[in-house]
Protein backbone atom coordinates (compact mmCIF):
# COMPACT_ATOMS: atom_id res chain seq x y z
CA UNK A 1 0.00 0.00 0.00
CA UNK A 2 1.31 3.53 -1.01
CA UNK A 3 1.16 6.21 1.29
CA UNK A 4 -0.69 8.88 -0.03
CA UNK A 5 0.09 12.75 0.27
CA UNK A 6 -3.45 13.97 0.99
CA UNK A 7 -4.79 17.25 0.83
CA UNK A 8 -6.37 17.50 4.10
CA UNK A 9 -4.65 16.35 7.63
CA UNK A 10 -4.69 12.40 8.01
CA UNK A 11 -6.58 11.85 11.30
CA UNK A 12 -6.22 9.03 13.29
CA UNK A 13 -8.46 6.54 14.91
CA UNK A 14 -7.44 4.65 18.44
CA UNK A 15 -7.94 1.12 18.30
CA UNK A 16 -9.87 0.57 21.54
CA UNK A 17 -12.83 2.31 20.41
CA UNK A 18 -13.67 -0.22 18.45
CA UNK A 19 -14.92 -3.88 19.67
CA UNK A 20 -12.03 -6.32 20.56
CA UNK A 21 -13.20 -9.14 19.11
CA UNK A 22 -12.97 -7.54 15.15
CA UNK A 23 -10.51 -8.54 13.10
CA UNK A 24 -8.12 -5.89 11.63
CA UNK A 25 -9.62 -5.79 8.18
CA UNK A 26 -12.86 -4.96 10.04
CA UNK A 27 -11.44 -2.34 12.51
CA UNK A 28 -9.15 -1.16 9.35
CA UNK A 29 -12.69 -1.07 7.42
CA UNK A 30 -14.93 0.56 9.94
CA UNK A 31 -12.07 3.23 10.86
CA UNK A 32 -12.22 4.05 7.01
CA UNK A 33 -16.32 4.36 6.96
CA UNK A 34 -16.45 6.80 10.04
CA UNK A 35 -14.03 8.86 8.52
CA UNK A 36 -10.64 8.24 9.39
CA UNK A 37 -7.48 7.63 7.21
CA UNK A 38 -5.58 5.12 10.05
CA UNK A 39 -5.21 3.39 12.88
CA UNK A 40 -3.56 3.60 16.29
CA UNK A 41 -2.56 0.44 17.65
CA UNK A 42 -2.74 -0.84 21.37
CA UNK A 43 0.18 -2.56 22.81
CA UNK A 44 -1.06 -2.48 26.52
CA UNK A 45 -0.32 -5.03 29.76
CA UNK A 46 -2.33 -7.43 28.05
CA UNK A 47 -1.04 -10.83 27.79
CA UNK A 48 -3.06 -10.86 24.47
CA UNK A 49 -1.74 -7.28 23.07
CA UNK A 50 1.88 -8.18 24.18
CA UNK A 51 1.93 -10.62 21.95
CA UNK A 52 1.67 -9.05 18.57
CA UNK A 53 5.09 -7.80 19.32
CA UNK A 54 5.64 -11.62 18.70
CA UNK A 55 3.86 -12.32 15.25
CA UNK A 56 4.83 -14.42 13.25
CA UNK A 57 5.45 -13.45 9.42
CA UNK A 58 2.53 -15.32 8.40
CA UNK A 59 0.39 -12.90 11.07
CA UNK A 60 2.26 -9.94 9.78
CA UNK A 61 1.64 -10.68 6.46
CA UNK A 62 -1.91 -10.50 7.08
CA UNK A 63 -2.09 -7.70 8.79
CA UNK A 64 -0.02 -5.79 5.72
CA UNK A 65 -2.63 -7.41 3.17
CA UNK A 66 -5.86 -5.58 5.29
CA UNK A 67 -3.92 -2.70 4.75
CA UNK A 68 -3.64 -2.96 1.15
CA UNK A 69 -6.99 -4.11 0.80
CA UNK A 70 -9.02 -1.51 2.74
CA UNK A 71 -6.51 0.86 2.13
CA UNK A 72 -5.89 2.27 5.58
CA UNK A 73 -2.51 2.14 7.46
CA UNK A 74 -1.71 1.55 11.35
CA UNK A 75 0.30 4.76 11.80
CA UNK A 76 1.32 4.61 15.39
CA UNK A 77 1.57 2.32 18.14
CA UNK A 78 0.18 3.32 21.44
CA UNK A 79 2.72 1.31 23.57
CA UNK A 80 1.40 0.73 27.36
CA UNK A 81 2.62 -2.43 28.30
CA UNK A 82 5.71 -0.69 30.24
CA UNK A 83 2.48 0.40 32.93
CA UNK A 84 3.34 -3.80 33.56
CA UNK A 85 7.15 -3.73 33.13
CA UNK A 86 8.34 0.18 33.76
CA UNK A 87 11.72 1.03 32.24
CA UNK A 88 12.21 2.79 35.57
CA UNK A 89 10.94 -0.41 37.99
CA UNK A 90 13.25 -1.72 41.05
CA UNK A 91 12.42 -5.13 39.66
CA UNK A 92 16.06 -5.66 37.48
CA UNK A 93 14.02 -8.46 35.99
CA UNK A 94 10.77 -5.95 34.44
CA UNK A 95 13.61 -3.38 33.48
CA UNK A 96 14.91 -6.16 31.69
CA UNK A 97 11.50 -7.29 30.12
CA UNK A 98 11.13 -3.18 29.62
CA UNK A 99 13.90 -3.00 26.78
CA UNK A 100 12.40 -6.56 25.44
CA UNK A 101 9.33 -5.05 25.18
CA UNK A 102 10.63 -1.74 23.66
CA UNK A 103 13.01 -3.43 20.84
CA UNK A 104 10.28 -5.56 20.10
CA UNK A 105 7.92 -3.02 19.60
CA UNK A 106 10.83 -0.84 17.51
CA UNK A 107 10.74 -4.14 15.41
CA UNK A 108 7.17 -4.60 14.86
CA UNK A 109 7.06 -0.75 14.02
CA UNK A 110 9.95 -1.27 11.07
CA UNK A 111 8.33 -3.97 10.00
CA UNK A 112 5.03 -3.20 9.38
CA UNK A 113 5.84 1.04 8.55
CA UNK A 114 4.36 2.17 11.67
CA UNK A 115 6.25 5.71 11.79
CA UNK A 116 5.81 6.18 15.49
CA UNK A 117 5.04 5.02 18.84
CA UNK A 118 3.64 6.48 21.85
CA UNK A 119 5.31 5.97 25.24
CA UNK A 120 3.91 6.33 28.52
CA UNK A 121 5.35 9.14 30.50
CA UNK A 122 5.38 6.98 33.72
CA UNK A 123 9.03 5.64 35.35
CA UNK A 124 6.64 3.46 37.67
CA UNK A 125 2.89 2.86 37.52
CA UNK A 126 1.72 0.65 40.26
CA UNK A 127 4.19 1.60 42.79
CA UNK A 128 5.70 4.99 44.14
CA UNK A 129 8.75 6.31 41.86
CA UNK A 130 11.55 8.01 43.79
CA UNK A 131 15.49 8.88 43.10
CA UNK A 132 16.29 5.64 42.20
CA UNK A 133 13.02 4.87 39.31
CA UNK A 134 13.98 7.83 38.16
CA UNK A 135 17.51 7.12 37.74
CA UNK A 136 16.56 3.66 35.96
CA UNK A 137 14.03 5.38 34.02
CA UNK A 138 16.81 7.75 32.37
CA UNK A 139 19.34 5.41 32.08
CA UNK A 140 16.65 2.89 30.02
CA UNK A 141 15.08 5.82 27.76
CA UNK A 142 18.57 6.58 26.05
CA UNK A 143 18.53 3.24 25.28
CA UNK A 144 15.02 2.78 24.05
CA UNK A 145 16.01 5.73 22.25
CA UNK A 146 19.37 4.16 20.51
CA UNK A 147 16.61 1.00 19.54
CA UNK A 148 14.26 3.63 18.64
CA UNK A 149 16.93 5.12 15.99
CA UNK A 150 18.28 1.72 14.90
CA UNK A 151 14.86 0.92 13.62
CA UNK A 152 13.88 4.73 12.17
CA UNK A 153 10.88 4.88 14.20
CA UNK A 154 10.10 7.80 16.28
CA UNK A 155 9.36 7.74 20.28
CA UNK A 156 7.13 10.22 21.42
CA UNK A 157 6.12 10.58 25.47
CA UNK A 158 2.18 10.59 26.01
CA UNK A 159 1.90 13.29 29.12
CA UNK A 160 -0.39 11.39 31.72
CA UNK A 161 -2.39 11.70 34.29
CA UNK A 162 0.25 11.79 37.05
CA UNK A 163 2.22 14.32 38.29
CA UNK A 164 5.74 12.31 37.45
CA UNK A 165 4.83 13.72 33.52
CA UNK A 166 1.69 15.58 33.23
CA UNK A 167 2.50 18.45 31.07
CA UNK A 168 5.06 19.18 28.22
CA UNK A 169 7.57 20.83 29.43
CA UNK A 170 8.19 18.27 32.34
CA UNK A 171 8.31 15.63 29.31
CA UNK A 172 11.44 18.22 27.73
CA UNK A 173 13.43 17.16 30.46
CA UNK A 174 13.37 13.82 29.46
CA UNK A 175 13.59 14.77 25.76
CA UNK A 176 16.51 17.51 25.89
CA UNK A 177 18.25 14.49 28.60
CA UNK A 178 18.31 11.96 26.07
CA UNK A 179 18.95 14.35 22.98
CA UNK A 180 17.91 11.94 20.33
CA UNK A 181 16.10 13.01 17.22
CA UNK A 182 14.29 9.69 17.70
CA UNK A 183 12.46 11.21 21.09
CA UNK A 184 9.93 13.25 21.21
CA UNK A 185 6.24 14.69 22.41
CA UNK A 186 3.12 13.01 21.96
CA UNK A 187 0.90 15.19 24.35
CA UNK A 188 -2.57 14.27 25.37
CA UNK A 189 -5.18 17.04 24.88
CA UNK A 190 -7.25 16.20 28.13
CA UNK A 191 -4.42 15.75 30.39
CA UNK A 192 -3.03 18.94 29.27
CA UNK A 193 -5.90 20.40 30.01
CA UNK A 194 -6.46 18.84 33.78
CA UNK A 195 -2.94 19.76 34.29
CA UNK A 196 -3.19 23.18 33.20
CA UNK A 197 -5.94 23.72 36.45
CA UNK A 198 -3.48 22.11 38.69
CA UNK A 199 -0.35 23.99 37.56
CA UNK A 200 -2.17 27.66 36.44
CA UNK A 201 -0.58 27.66 33.15
CA UNK A 202 -2.10 27.48 29.93
CA UNK A 203 -2.37 24.37 27.60
CA UNK A 204 -1.27 26.51 24.61
CA UNK A 205 1.92 27.74 26.78
CA UNK A 206 3.01 24.20 28.03
CA UNK A 207 2.76 22.88 24.47
CA UNK A 208 5.08 25.95 23.50
CA UNK A 209 7.63 24.21 25.91
CA UNK A 210 7.91 21.60 23.40
CA UNK A 211 8.25 23.50 20.22
CA UNK A 212 10.14 21.16 17.50
CA UNK A 213 9.60 18.22 19.60
CA UNK A 214 5.92 17.37 19.16
CA UNK A 215 5.46 14.27 17.04
CA UNK A 216 1.83 13.93 17.12
CA UNK A 217 -1.18 15.04 19.39
CA UNK A 218 -3.67 12.63 21.04
CA UNK A 219 -7.74 14.77 21.09
CA UNK A 220 -9.27 12.86 24.34
CA UNK A 221 -12.03 15.31 26.04
CA UNK A 222 -11.94 15.60 29.65
CA UNK A 223 -13.44 17.35 32.89
CA UNK A 224 -11.82 18.13 36.31
CA UNK A 225 -10.48 15.71 38.00
CA UNK A 226 -11.46 12.79 35.33
CA UNK A 227 -9.37 11.48 32.37
CA UNK A 228 -11.20 9.30 29.91
CA UNK A 229 -14.39 8.31 28.72
CA UNK A 230 -15.67 11.75 28.64
CA UNK A 231 -17.63 12.17 25.23
CA UNK A 232 -16.14 14.50 22.66
CA UNK A 233 -18.11 18.33 23.14
CA UNK A 234 -19.00 17.44 26.91
CA UNK A 235 -16.14 18.40 28.71
CA UNK A 236 -13.89 21.52 28.87
CA UNK A 237 -11.07 20.67 26.48
CA UNK A 238 -10.55 23.46 24.56
CA UNK A 239 -9.97 21.84 20.83
CA UNK A 240 -9.93 24.73 18.83
CA UNK A 241 -6.89 26.41 20.66
CA UNK A 242 -5.10 23.31 20.98
CA UNK A 243 -5.51 21.67 17.35
CA UNK A 244 -4.60 25.34 16.16
CA UNK A 245 -1.31 25.72 18.37
CA UNK A 246 -0.67 22.53 17.24
CA UNK A 247 -0.70 23.47 13.56
CA UNK A 248 1.82 26.31 14.51
CA UNK A 249 3.95 23.92 16.11
CA UNK A 250 4.61 21.86 13.36
CA UNK A 251 2.39 18.74 14.26
CA UNK A 252 0.28 17.27 11.29
CA UNK A 253 -0.70 13.66 13.18
CA UNK A 254 -3.93 13.75 15.40
CA UNK A 255 -5.41 10.77 16.91
CA UNK A 256 -8.88 10.25 18.31
CA UNK A 257 -8.63 8.83 21.66
CA UNK A 258 -12.19 7.28 23.12
CA UNK A 259 -13.19 3.99 23.86
CA UNK A 260 -16.17 0.95 23.20
CA UNK A 261 -18.54 0.74 25.17
CA UNK A 262 -20.60 -2.18 25.00
CA UNK A 263 -24.22 -2.12 24.31
CA UNK A 264 -23.57 1.37 22.23
CA UNK A 265 -23.79 2.04 18.96
CA UNK A 266 -20.13 2.25 18.55
CA UNK A 267 -19.83 2.57 14.82
CA UNK A 268 -22.13 5.86 15.30
CA UNK A 269 -19.96 7.03 18.14
CA UNK A 270 -16.76 7.09 16.12
CA UNK A 271 -18.36 8.33 13.12
CA UNK A 272 -19.58 11.33 15.10
CA UNK A 273 -15.71 11.54 16.32
CA UNK A 274 -14.43 11.71 13.07
CA UNK A 275 -16.71 14.67 12.62
CA UNK A 276 -16.22 16.73 15.68
CA UNK A 277 -12.05 15.90 14.77
CA UNK A 278 -12.49 17.00 11.14
CA UNK A 279 -13.81 20.17 12.09
CA UNK A 280 -11.08 21.13 14.09
CA UNK A 281 -8.38 19.93 12.25
CA UNK A 282 -10.01 21.82 9.07
CA UNK A 283 -10.43 24.62 10.73
CA UNK A 284 -6.40 25.05 12.06
CA UNK A 285 -5.60 24.74 9.04
CA UNK A 286 -8.09 27.08 6.89
CA UNK A 287 -6.74 29.83 9.99
CA UNK A 288 -3.04 29.49 9.04
CA UNK A 289 -4.07 29.82 5.22
CA UNK A 290 -5.77 32.95 5.47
Amino acid sequence: MRWRNETRLPAGLYEKSMPNDLTWAQKLQAAKDAGFDYVEMSVDESDARLARLDWTDGERDALRAAMRATGVRIGSICLSGHRKYPLGGPDAAKRARSLEIMEKAVALAADLGIRTIQLAGYDVYYSEGTAETRKYFSENLAKAAILAARGGVQLGFETMETPFMDTVEKAMHYVTEVDSPYLGVYPDSGNLTNASLIYGKSVASDMETGRGHIVAVHLKETVPGKYREIPFGTGHVDFATITKKAWSLGVRRYVAELWYKEGTDWQQVITDAATFQRKYLDAAEDAANA
